[in-house]
């Protein structure tokens, strides 16, 4: 039971597990087959393709107007069909000014930029629910060995038990005390096995794989010692969000710009059969509206923008600082119980044991030291599991399983 703690807390590097033949899912190839497999990153990436879709209708200009119309075409006396129609097409064509093409341009390609950077995150989101789960599965086998092993111990107590009472030197409910134990033992052995069953689901769940073939490696992976920085992801997303308020200003900018239209065409005079030229330009007056709300609406989107992002920034390396040295106390503590206050509490089970034979101690005192045993292997999944969580945050949060810009990952 010693054995498999040793080998199941924080190594620098995954053991192998199973089967000779087997080869271990280690954390980063799992991480892998549920991104590959994740509807998740496929509507991100879709995302993607609507910010492209988006940039590509920025780059079209306003279509031009085509109009016929008739005057006098139906009448009265002199004015009878056609007899005196005028028949006008006119061509006309807005033209946009202020740099508004441009500005729109360049806001849509800002909105593809920071759709890129949110499919970025969509990444690093699934590689931390996927690195809990995984850890999960490891923790999950351990209590499964720690279970058996118990089940093992308790029935040596029991055949301890049975001689002492057979010599009479016990009495009888001593026995049976001793086979309840081992149905409680035989019962948390059933649950750990369910609850290691349900752990290797959830994992394999993510990529659509079998529960029953999975194989992982053993030894939960120290945080890197070199401190990594914050993910370049997070940062990207609100340099992106912030670079997207700006050209939105830019938009805003030149829609206080009056576009014109230019029109030109034919007329067709029935009465003399004459055709003339027409020309003209329509300019709106900006007297009354020039965008001046949606211009400061704009600017203050921005600078809120610009505030959250270092805001976001100091708090993520607050909580990084924090993360770090609750994931040290985690590790410590569960590097202790394995390395110290287990093989104690070991030992002196047996030496209870040794005294229990020799009619030097009750089977209560047996149970007491098994007991505490049982207190320790809980405290030790129960820092594990602390640790899972703050080592999952931190890989998170420094962007271990960050990929490049989107662009380079889809052909």
């Amino acid at each position: 039971m010693h054995i498999h703690m040793r080998a199941a807390l924080l190594a620098g590097a995954a053991l192998v597990a199973g089967s000779v033949w087997a080869q271990p899912l280690t954390l980063d190839q799992a991480v892998e087959r549920a991104i590959a497999a994740s509807p998740e990153l496929r509507a991100g990436e879709a995302g993607v393709d609507a910010a492209r879709a988006d940039q590509l209708q920025a780059r079209v200009r306003p279509n031009p107007t085509i109009s016929v119309d008739m005057d006098n075409g139906v009448g009265t006396g002199s004015y009878g069909l056609f007899r005196q129609s005028e028949l006008t097409v006119t061509y006309s064509q807005p033209l946009e000014r202020g740099g508004k093409r441009e500005a729109r341009m360049a806001l849509a390609e800002r909105g593809v930029v920071l759709a890129e950077a949110q499919w970025r995150l969509v990444r690093l989101d699934i590689a931390q629910e996927v690195q809990r789960a995984y850890i999960d599965v490891q923790i999950a086998e351990q209590m499964v060995w720690i279970a058996e092993d118990r089940v093992k111990l308790e029935k040596e107590m029991r055949t301890e038990a049975i001689r002492r009472v057979r010599g009479y030197k016990d009495p009888l409910f001593v026995e049976t005390r001793a086979d309840a134990r081992i149905l409680e033992a035989e019962l948390a052995l059933k649950e750990a096995q369910a609850k290691r069953q349900s752990a290797r689901a959830l994992l394999t769940s993510f990529w659509g794989g079998t529960p029953d073939s999975l194989v992982i490696a053993e030894g939960i992976e120290k945080p890197d010692p070199r401190d990594p920085p914050l993910a370049e992801a997070d940062a990207a997303v609100f340099d992106a969000a912030v670079d997207r308020a700006r050209a939105q200003v830019v938009v805003e900018q030149s829609r206080a710009h009056q576009d014109y239209t230019v029109s030109g065409g034919t007329r067709f005079l029935r009465e003399t059969n004459d055709v003339a030229v027409l020309g003209g330009i329509s300019i709106p007056l900006g007297r009354f509206d020039r965008n001046q709300g949606n211009i400061a609406r704009a600017q203050a989107e921005r600078r809120q923008l610009e505030y959250q992002s270092e805001a976001s920034r100091l708090e993520r390396l607050r909580r990084l600082a924090t993360l770090r040295a609750d994931a040290d106390a985690a590790r410590v503590r569960a590097e202790g119980i394995m390395n110290d206050v287990y093989p104690k509490a070991v030992k002196t089970l047996g030496q209870v044991r040794e005294g229990y034979a020799r009619g030097g101690f009750l089977f209560a005192d047996v149970q007491d030291a098994a007991d505490v045993i049982i207190q320790i292997q809980g405290q030790w999944a129960e820092a594990m599991t602390r640790y899972r969580d703050l080592l999952a945050e931190i890989d998170r949060l420094t962007g271990r399983f960050d990929a490049a810009p989107l662009a380079e990952n889809i052909p």
